[in-house]
């Protein structure tokens, strides 16, 4: 389907450029690959290069540090949506025995869900984790604010991120308002 709309585009007097890039690499504090495409009637088209160096990635801890902390299913007063979802007890043992970058397979065995126990649940390490401080955030995804989710739990405190802080590691601003 990509290929032909590309061919389509080309018929239709187009130049046309497409890559796909991690966003990171433009100042974008999360590693997030996406497929740009340009297309120009008036000549060739490219997209310019990365602005940004790996060593100088904007980092989760960059975007999110000056937060207000927050526990896990409490909300800040001033922001309703930088909210963390509540974690249920078992949760709460397993976030306190994560470590930033790691997995749940880093964990003691009786905190390991029953799914990840089987051999085909051994192939998901990437549930359960959190995100490290000085790296920039995993690909933020639509359940971001759960923790069992991904690697969405916050670097230092026992919890989620809140929708806010999910927000501005997709380069949303801090006040950005978003409407129903």
């Amino acid at each position: 389907v990509f290929a032909k709309f590309v061919t389509d585009l080309k018929e239709d007097g187009f130049s046309v450029f497409h890559k796909i890039v991690d966003c990171a690499e433009y100042g974008v504090p999360q590693h997030r690959q996406r497929l740009v495409l340009l297309a120009s009637k008036h000549g060739p088209i490219e997209m310019i290069g990365p602005t940004v160096k790996s060593d100088c990635y904007k980092t989760v801890r960059d975007a999110i540090e000056e937060m207000t902390p927050l526990k896990a299913g409490e909300m800040y007063d001033d922001d309703p949506l930088h909210q963390s979802s509540e974690l249920s007890p078992l949760n709460l043992k397993r976030i306190r025995a994560s470590k930033p970058g790691g997995t749940w397979r880093d964990w003691d065995k009786d905190l390991v869900a029953v799914c990840h126990k089987k051999k085909s649940g051994k192939t998901y390490p990437s549930v359960y984790g959190r995100m490290g401080w000085d790296e920039p955030s995993p690909t933020m995804t639509t359940q971001f604010f759960g923790f069992g989710n991904g690697r969405f739990g916050h670097p230092h405190q026992n919890r989620a991120i809140s929708v806010r802080e999910g927000a501005i590691l997709q380069s949303f601003p801090r006040n950005y308002k978003f409407v129903a």
